[in-house]
């Protein structure tokens, strides 16, 4: 491992740490004291924990370590390696935050005060979902559904969002079976929180990813095109294009720089061209979607042989 790569991994590393306290914060604070079910293992975990006072880390652990093992094929070493750190993190995370909240009678203290149970809801998961998007930024997961999310992710081109909602599901659903939550009228209502907070969190973390994935397109225009793209070249990632370009105006030949970069990198790459040229025109346009090398990977499944052969008969037919 390079210098350069051992600096990405402790970063990686301290990212992940600082989404797992926001993550513990959120669900410790705002929500568990609420009795409001969230998706994921930490709902499993919570719903165990009303049901049978059985704490909620230890459930996260259990489960998450079937999990880890199941995938460990799929995933591949480094992903499971920062979701164990993560996972036995978060777990100690949970038990030291529960142990600061909890009330002499053994209840739990409630923020916000009683009847503000929507509005810790919206805060809650605001935050949660926010701390899931920084662990999967940094490549990383809290374990559980992640894992199940992450496998889906890696085969098919569904976002780490509506994945994770499908399996929460089936988790915000099956209160209607426990009986502590109360009558069945309660546990309605715990089922509506529930798709509430699924909603919310979901929507954060689509939100939080794609605004960190967003890429852009530059074409520079400049004399010192050459300067500009040693400089790109050396000081980011990212290779680029020459493209041959012909000015209308003045009949002349030029060079235009074609460069795909995330929309984070710009203010960098606006500083580098500004350092050498100036004077340069520069075009920055939002796209769609970017996949390949330094990017997303391309996820659709490709037609089979027979497939193909028969596209190919009709085709000649």
């Amino acid at each position: 491992m390079t210098h350069r790569e051992l600096l990405y991994e402790i970063r990686d590393y301290v990212y992940i740490t600082l989404g797992l306290l926001l993550y513990t914060f959120g669900f410790t604070v705002f929500l568990l004291p609420y009795q409001i079910v969230t998706g994921g293992i930490a709902g499993v975990g919570a719903i165990v924990f009303y049901a049978t006072q059985f704490p909620v880390q230890y459930t996260f652990f259990i489960i998450n370590a079937v999990l880890i093992v199941a995938s460990l094929k799929i995933l591949g070493w480094k992903f499971l390696t920062k979701t164990v750190y993560a996972t036995l993190m978060l777990t100690l995370m949970l038990e030291v935050a529960q142990d600061m909240m909890m009330m002499p009678d053994g209840s739990f203290r409630k923020l916000l005060g009683e009847g503000n149970d929507f509005m810790s809801l919206i805060i809650g998961c605001s935050i949660t979902g926010t701390a899931l998007a920084i662990v999967f930024l940094n490549n990383g997961s809290t374990g559980g559904t992640d894992i199940v999310a992450a496998v889906l992710n890696k085969f098919h081109n569904i976002t780490l969002g509506r994945a994770i909602s499908m399996i929460d599901l089936c988790i915000i659903g099956s209160c209607l079976l426990v009986g502590s939550f109360g009558g069945f009228e309660e546990r309605c209502s715990k089922v509506v929180f529930g798709l509430c907070t699924m909603f919310i969190e979901c929507l954060m973390l689509d939100y939080v990813m794609h605004m960190q994935r967003q890429s852009v397109q530059f074409l520079i225009f400049s004399k010192k095109y050459q300067e500009i793209a040693f400089a790109i070249t050396r000081h980011t990632d990212h290779t680029l294009t020459i493209l041959d370009g012909h000015g209308w105006y003045t009949g002349r030949p030029t060079k235009v720089l074609c460069l795909l970069a995330k929309r984070r990198e710009s203010l960098q790459i606006f500083r580098l061209i500004k350092q050498i040229d100036p004077n340069a025109f520069v075009s920055q346009s939002s796209v769609i979607g970017v996949y390949g090398e330094g990017f997303d990977s391309i996820k659709v499944n490709v037609k089979n042989d027979n497939e193909k052969n028969n596209i190919r008969h009709q085709q000649q037919t």
